[in-house]
């Protein structure tokens, strides 16, 4: 394993910072995505609902590979995106169903009478979710997010299946090398598990600074 370290040590950094750049690109895009459906999901709109329940339902119930190579292959038949675009696309819309229902329950999870205290003192629904109820909402989402992002960085693996030379991608070329595959997959194993370690500092540090009490109550309308 020294061995594999000492000979490809440097391919597997560069591999590292594609695998953190995906990530984080494709992170960045589902928590808009999250944030757009979550509100099509508490809206009384009955099409932005029933928008919202098709997506993250389709999403869901389909193999992210499935969606990578659909995603990759429809587009690049009508707009040629690189591999690393389209894994990045695909990622994203994959963990925005799941970050859609994370913010849909942690804006519901706050008490009614807030939104009622808020619009009593002449607020509008908009107005009281972006400055009373969101801000605490983001708060207990924190963790259930942590979590996703966790989940979206070792699935990032997957785009390694259209060509983007990530960790996983490399680790296939390496073991293709030294039919060690054993050896080549345990060392790449712990490229990933350090990379979950740091992203889990930092979302540990992010929720202890954010802090916040959790109140009970009912979903809101």
């Amino acid at each position: 394993m020294i061995s594999i370290f000492n000979a490809h040590g440097f391919a597997f950094l560069l591999a590292t910072r594609i695998t953190v750049s995906i990530t984080a690109l494709s992170l960045i895009f589902a928590t808009l995505i999250g944030l757009v459906f979550a509100f099509f999901k508490i809206s009384h709109n009955k099409f932005l609902n029933r928008l919202a329940d098709l997506y993250i339902g389709l999403i869901r119930g389909t193999p992210l590979i499935v969606q990578i190579m659909f995603l990759y292959y429809g587009i690049s038949s009508v707009i040629v995106l690189s591999s690393f675009t389209a894994g990045a696309m695909a990622l994203g819309i994959h963990s925005g169903a799941y970050i859609a229902e994370i913010f849909r329950g942690a804006i519901q999870s706050i008490h009614r009478g807030q939104m009622e205290a808020a619009r009593s003192l002449g607020m509008s629904n908009a107005l009281a979710m972006r400055r009373i109820i969101f801000p605490q909402a983001l708060k207990r989402a924190i963790p259930p997010l942590g979590n996703q992002f966790i989940i979206g960085l070792k699935d990032s693996s997957l785009v390694a299946y259209i060509a983007v030379t990530d960790l996983f991608n490399t680790a296939l070329s390496v073991q293709g090398e030294n039919y060690m595959p054993f050896e080549t997959y345990f060392v790449v194993g712990i490229y990933y598990l350090i990379l979950v370690l740091l992203f889990t500092v930092l979302l540990n540090k992010l929720e202890a600074r954010l802090g916040g009490g959790r109140s009970k109550g009912m979903k809101i309308a």
